[in-house]
């Protein structure tokens, strides 16, 4: 399937990001394929890759497709603990696309 925005409510605490929260958030998260948004270069490097043309240190350290990637983000808001309004930007994914 092809590179999407899918949701799913997560405790803030368990964000990892350091929050003593219980309270509930929507974290939206890029999932998919991009197989069919390779190009040329990814293609080149995919043979580079499977025929050793590159050292393999390098090999190992490359991707040879493009990747699904938030291209736009948004902020979340909740209350911690101690009943501060937190608001973290750049959290959420708004959109995503192959990337790479």
């Amino acid at each position: 399937r092809h590179c999407r925005v899918e949701k799913k409510e997560m405790r803030v605490r368990d964000l990892g990001l350091g929050f003593d929260s219980d309270e509930i958030v929507l974290f939206k998260f890029c999932v998919g394929s991009c197989q069919a948004e390779r190009t040329n270069y990814d293609l080149a490097l995919k043979a580079l890759l499977e025929n050793g043309s590159l050292p393999r240190r390098t090999a190992r350290k490359v991707s040879s497709h493009p990747c699904c990637r938030p291209d736009r983000y948004e902020p979340v808001s909740f209350m911690d603990a101690k009943t501060t309004w937190r608001t973290i930007q750049s959290l959420s994914a708004a959109s995503c696309m192959c990337m790479g």
